[in-house]
């Protein structure tokens, strides 16, 4: 998780425990959005369900508040909690993008696949 933690605050300038949560973030909402497909990563990603534990303790943003009243998370409600983070939906794409080459090398090509396109974030990476 480490690793990855540092690829993201380096890809998007940005402080390692802001990168910590922005990527507890993009696992919760996998986990949330495609729980079966996610699963081989969030066991093979050490320290991922304790990021995610952690960052939801934090809460969203004003977006994903307003995710919330309108029918739950989704990338609405992962969008609130990147800018609850101070991030915006630019980062979401290279944010994404981190994250699915380091779960390549951690998890394999074909559960990174399932991954995006059962959550939709194939259509923007």
């Amino acid at each position: 998780m480490d690793e990855l933690i540092a690829r993201v605050a380096a890809a998007l300038a940005i402080d390692e425990e802001t990168a910590r949560a922005a990527v507890a973030a993009v696992l919760k909402f996998l986990d949330a959005n495609a729980p079966q497909e996610s699963a081989p990563l969030l066991d093979k990603l050490a320290g991922a369900r304790e990021a995610m534990a952690a960052q939801a303790e934090a809460g969203g943003g004003l977006m994903g508040a307003l995710g919330g009243l309108f029918g739950g998370g989704g990338l609405m409600g992962l969008a609130g909690d990147l800018q609850g983070l101070g991030l915006g939906l630019g980062d979401l794409q290279a944010l994404g993008r981190e994250i699915l080459d380091h779960g390549r090398d951690v998890a394999g090509e074909e559960t990174m696949t399932a991954i995006a396109q059962a959550t939709g974030l194939d259509q923007y990476i």
